[in-house]
């Protein structure tokens, strides 16, 4: 009964126009009606100890080194650089925002970021190519949602605290399947563009290559020192976070020398508002969370789940297509802050790897992104391509099959996620 309320209540204010954060505390105050256990101080001290969190810490400092790189031109050079190996290629510019998209998931964890940098950058030069306009911001946004899964990952901060696994863990479980959603969209972009008659680059000789390597240098240490210094255990992911934007800053302002005062300025306040969206739903989402568990809502939802506990692989099925279906109404950190606490009992029961679960989940939150009506990375990129969110919705059906097709194959086969014993620690 209590998880039909929860679910009513928040249908209903979210089809009313009620803002997601609103939405999921008035829920949880719904479900404290209907048992009885009203209490404004439960609801105060589960809302403050939502956004109380250290490891909360790590989302404003990512986001700001996103905010640098784009700022202190990391983010161009890297599209630079990746131009230079694969950009005479048939449909070379495809696969050079395809490999740019994986190199720029490694520095930032954000989808909207990365995908803005890319689509500003490579769709006018797709449209000048004689590219089809809708198509490539569809591959666009495709790369973009890769962002979530490569470390570091604002999705698996927010995962970890909610489900309490190790983010660490998370990071390193994550690398496989970014990589594999990238390989998947070569092969869809292959598949697209062998059909397209546009104009091809030249091939860049040895010289300029290895020029534009050299420049791309710097921006490519920052995953290698954020991996490095989380498998060795030299900071957590917090202190990886800060690591990252100080770096990203230092990188953009004293050796690019493109990051200026005025930038720095507005990446901070571009930061401060988004990280207030970010805290205010983690804050608000606690109270939902609390009434969960003492309502036993994942309990019922087991319930209606029947025996699938007995089968892992069809209970997992059975998770995902509702996060799926999910993400064509609700935008990624509500549904991470929605299911989590709902599914990990379930998960724990059933006997799944935690972490094996939240890297398919968090790849299922991150379709949900380029999925119409509501996929904010798929309005981002129409509106910076200058093509309407149908068009946008045609153009990325192909990649969304081929990513889609990936999640598949690791509900499929579990071993392609796990990361060895050790490896982490």
């Amino acid at each position: 009964m209590s998880a039909a309320i929860f679910l009513a209540a928040l249908l209903l204010l979210i089809a009313l126009g009620m803002p997601i954060a609103f939405a999921l505390l008035f829920s949880g105050v719904a479900v404290m009606f209907q048992l009885g256990q009203f209490d404004a101080q439960i609801v105060v001290q589960n809302a403050i100890g939502g956004a109380d969190n250290f490891v909360l810490m790590a989302v404003p400092f990512f986001i700001l080194a996103g905010e640098f790189m784009n700022a202190g031109g990391l983010s161009r050079r890297i599209v630079e650089m990746a131009g230079a190996f694969v950009g005479h290629l048939r449909g070379g510019l495809g696969y050079v925002a395809i490999f740019a998209a994986i190199l720029l998931a490694s520095l930032s964890g954000s989808a909207v970021a990365d995908t803005a940098a890319l689509a500003a950058i490579l769709v006018p030069m797709m449209r000048q190519a004689g590219y089809d306009p809708a198509r490539a911001c569809g591959l666009m946004a495709a790369g973009g949602i890769i962002a979530p899964v490569i470390p570091p990952s604002i999705g698996f901060l927010l995962f970890g605290v909610v489900a309490n696994v190790s983010i660490t863990r998370l990071f390193l479980a994550g690398i496989v399947p970014g990589v594999m959603m990238g390989g998947a969209l070569v092969i869809a972009w292959w598949l697209v563009a062998r059909r397209t008659n546009v104009l091809v680059a030249p091939r860049k000789p040895w010289s300029e290559r290895l020029a534009l390597l050299g420049k791309g240098f710097w921006a490519l240490m920052l995953p290698v020192i954020i991996i490095g210094g989380l498998k060795f255990g030299i900071f957590t992911p917090t202190e990886a976070a800060v690591v990252a934007a100080v770096y990203a800053l230092f990188v953009g302002a004293v050796i690019y020398r493109e990051l200026r005062l005025a930038d720095i300025y507005h990446c901070f306040l571009v930061t401060a508002r988004t990280t207030a969206v970010v805290l205010l739903l983690a804050s608000l989402a606690m109270v939902a969370s609390y009434m969960i568990t003492i309502a036993d809502v994942p309990g019922q939802v087991g319930g209606w789940l029947g025996g699938l506990s007995e089968h892992p692989l069809a209970l997992t099925a059975a998770m995902m297509a509702v996060v799926f279906l999910s993400g064509m109404v609700l935008d990624f950190i509500p549904i991470v802050l929605i299911f989590t606490p709902v599914f990990m009992p379930i998960v724990q029961q059933a006997g799944i790897d935690p972490v094996y679960f939240g890297v398919i989940f968090i790849i299922n939150c991150s379709l949900g992104m380029i999925t119409p009506p509501v996929g904010v990375v798929l309005n981002v990129v129409s509106s910076i391509g200058k093509v309407t969110l149908g068009q946008a919705a045609r153009g990325i059906l192909p990649f969304l099959l081929a990513e889609l097709a990936v999640l598949v194959a690791l509900v499929l086969w579990p071993a392609l996620v796990t990361v060895p014993a050790g490896w982490w620690r």
